[in-house]
């Protein structure tokens, strides 16, 4: 199974199509017994970006101490992780699709390997 390199892999991650060569990763992705870790991690590096500039900007233009702008962007991203982990099923099964999958492809996948096939 051949893996992406990072720079595909950011495009992976953020919502792009890898070449048919990685399309056996991406099945991999979605259905390893960590993948809903895997999603979240993804999660955590889309997110990524966004806590850093929220961080600046909040720094530069409020008077607000760093650890309070630090905790508030924390809080920010523990909502996100949650509202989108609820939701890990059926983004896994869209990206899957997107590489070519038919639907359900994920579930059925993960059921077959004696996991369970949806989460949580």
């Amino acid at each position: 199974m051949k893996r992406p390199g990072p720079v595909r892999w950011l495009h992976y991650v953020y919502g792009g199509v890898l070449p048919e060569e990685y399309r056996e990763w991406v099945l991999y992705d979605a259905t390893a017994k960590t993948w809903v870790l895997r999603f979240a991690f993804r999660i955590f590096i889309e997110a990524l970006p966004w806590l850093v500039a929220g961080y600046v900007v909040l720094t530069l233009v409020t008077p607000m101490p760093a650890g309070m702008i630090i905790a508030a962007l924390l809080i920010s991203l523990l909502l996100s992780l949650f509202l989108t982990v609820t939701s890990a099923d059926e983004l896994a099964e869209v990206r899957l699709a997107k590489h070519g999958f038919p639907p359900g492809a994920g579930k059925e996948v993960r059921k077959r390997r004696g996991g369970a096939s949806t989460w949580p």
